[in-house]
């Protein structure tokens, strides 16, 4: 279906909501789903607290013309968009139950929250790195690059391991290479006569 604009101006086809370009053209639950850290049902519940009707609505155009549309991101204005921003940011002052946020009873403080954008990067490198430091089973997995939930590893994720036949033969030509040269003598070599015309320098 395509998109019709209402009015000339109103329109916004690019959004900038917490540090990331939201695309103006598509339904607001879906767009807000852009932002990292926001999926479906948290983008759905946030219209909702914000009082913004996702349900079909009409439109006219000119002569008793109707067309069954749903909202979209460009269509929103300053203060809805500023509503839904602070209620993505604040969920718990809103009502948001803390079992829908992405991070509950933090390591840090304890507190529950909903981690976004360029937070949830920082969040997840630290918890990696804490699980590496204390070296549990987890960040111990995630540190030799292994399945970390239980899969099985013997036919499935054998890429980027770099064990193969021609490998190992080239190994051992290299380490074949490498004795050889290390057993080299010159002091046995001068002391042999290699016949005529022979000359050892």
């Amino acid at each position: 279906m395509s998109l019709v604009v209402q009015q000339q101006g109103t329109f916004q086809h690019i959004l900038r909501l917490l540090n990331t370009n939201v695309d103006g053209r598509v339904k607001i639950m879906f767009a807000l789903t852009q932002i990292k850290g926001v999926g479906r049902r948290y983008a759905n519940l946030v219209c909702k607290k914000a009082d913004i009707d996702l349900s079909k609505r009409y439109l006219r155009f000119g002569a008793n013309q109707d067309l069954l549309k749903k909202l979209r991101a460009g269509e929103l204005t300053v203060e809805e968009l500023e509503r839904i921003v602070t209620i993505i940011q604040n969920p718990l002052a809103y009502k948001i139950p803390p079992w829908f946020l992405n991070s509950q009873r933090a390591i840090t403080d304890g507190k529950n929250s909903q981690v976004l954008a360029n937070q949830l990067d920082n969040k997840l490198r630290e918890d990696l790195e804490r699980l590496k430091k204390i070296k549990v089973h987890r960040g111990l997995r995630h540190f030799w690059g292994l399945r970390v939930r239980g899969q099985h590893t013997k036919t499935t994720g054998r890429r980027g391991k770099t064990v193969g036949v021609s490998r190992k033969k080239d190994l051992v030509s290299k380490e074949d290479d490498k004795a050889s040269q290390d057993n080299f003598d010159e002091s046995k070599i001068l002391g042999k006569d290699f016949g005529e015309g022979s000359v050892v320098e």
